[in-house]
């Protein structure tokens, strides 16, 4: 009734990864650009990425209108890209496919990604603006039949909506919930969730992932303790699926690799914690964070425009772009963080992934 991804794919998501939302080529007349977005792909999976998100905000919701008609065609090119990256490297990359809409349009998009090897869905619940608990769970529990899912926390800022603390604590209970994606952009709404899990006794089985984009390294250095019914449980946040992550991602996996070697160390290194607050002012910087977030994917477009990954900045939606004064606050960042991108391995590699 509740299907379930394969147990190799549940360990990797138990294990943390990094897991790159995946953006939209286009070229200059905004038509879908195949050539880069496999590209885009092929960098990622090069990159160590351990996951894809397709068909998410970065991708942008506009491909599901009907004038672009993209959702279909930009989850079955990811999806046979990564499965013949994986072929050619004897690796396995887990899938996730962006959920999105109201019940009758969540369970189609849900039944398409997961005819096309989907591991698990990433559900958001924007569509349901003002409904009750109850109206929120039966919509994932009817989509949980269909497809594994991974809970989605999205910021209002970026089109989602304020979840209750009960709210989770139910979700937690849909049997195939594999993982969530915490992405409030709060500190206060990332506990809700954390809680949710620990109390549910599901701390060892659903996987959390960061999507606090302002808070990436901290969030993957804290271990959680958490009172409960049945006493103290200890949890974490094991990996991320980002927008962020879906430039620089070579030094992502660098990153996440070094947080996972202080677990059960007892201490932080200060550089560490330095380098937390690097990371936040470059998303500062990709997301546009002066502008509430108005220039986020065109800002991850830019980077992956100046490595040569994408031919320009462009979104289906016109009003998406850079905003005043964007450019030069990734310049700056560029020039202030040098060692955190990871150009020099794309530009070596650029080419074959072209062809």
């Amino acid at each position: 009734m509740f299907p379930m991804p394969p147990d190799s794919v549940i360990q990797m998501l138990r294990a943390g990864l990094v897991i790159p939302a995946h953006p939209l080529a286009l070229t200059g007349e905004r038509a879908f650009d195949a050539r880069r977005q496999r590209a885009l792909t092929r960098y990622y999976h090069a990159a160590g990425a351990g996951g894809i998100a397709v068909g998410v905000h970065t991708t942008q919701f506009e491909i599901r209108r009907p004038e672009h008609w993209l959702y279909e065609p930009v989850l079955k090119l990811a999806a046979d890209t990564i499965a013949a990256c994986d072929a050619a490297t004897g690796r396995q990359t887990v899938r996730i496919a962006g959920i999105i809409g109201r019940t009758p349009q969540a369970l189609a998009e849900a039944r398409f990604a997961a005819g096309c090897g989907y591991h698990a869905g990433l559900l958001s619940l924007a569509a349901f603006q003002g409904a009750d608990d109850d109206t929120l769970i039966d919509h994932c529990r009817v989509v949980a039949q269909a497809i594994p899912l991974m809970g989605f926390y999205l910021q209002p800022a970026a089109g989602g909506r304020l979840l209750s603390a009960a709210f989770w604590r139910r979700f937690v209970e849909i049997p195939n919930v594999v993982a969530i994606k915490i992405a409030p952009f709060n500190r206060y709404q990332t506990l809700d969730v954390v809680r949710a899990v620990a109390e549910a006794g599901r701390a060892g089985e659903i996987a959390l992932y960061t999507g606090n984009d302002d808070n990436i390294v901290i969030d993957l250095l804290t271990e959680y303790e958490i009172a409960t019914a049945h006493g103290a449980v200890r949890l974490r946040i094991v990996g991320g699926l980002l927008g962020h992550w879906a430039c620089w991602t070579r030094r992502a996996v660098e990153l996440l690799e070094r947080c996972k070697a202080t677990w059960g160390k007892g201490g932080i290194p200060a550089d560490l914690l330095t380098l937390a607050a690097q990371v936040t002012d470059s998303n500062a910087a990709f997301f546009d964070a002066a502008n509430h977030f108005a220039g986020a994917i065109a800002g991850v477009h830019e980077v992956l425009r100046r490595q040569g990954l994408l031919a320009n900045v462009l979104c289906l939606n016109p009003e998406e772009r850079l905003s005043p004064g964007q450019t030069g606050e990734i310049d700056r960042v560029y020039r202030a963080y040098p060692h955190l991108n990871d150009d020099a391995f794309v530009r070596e590699n650029l080419e074959a992934w072209m062809n």
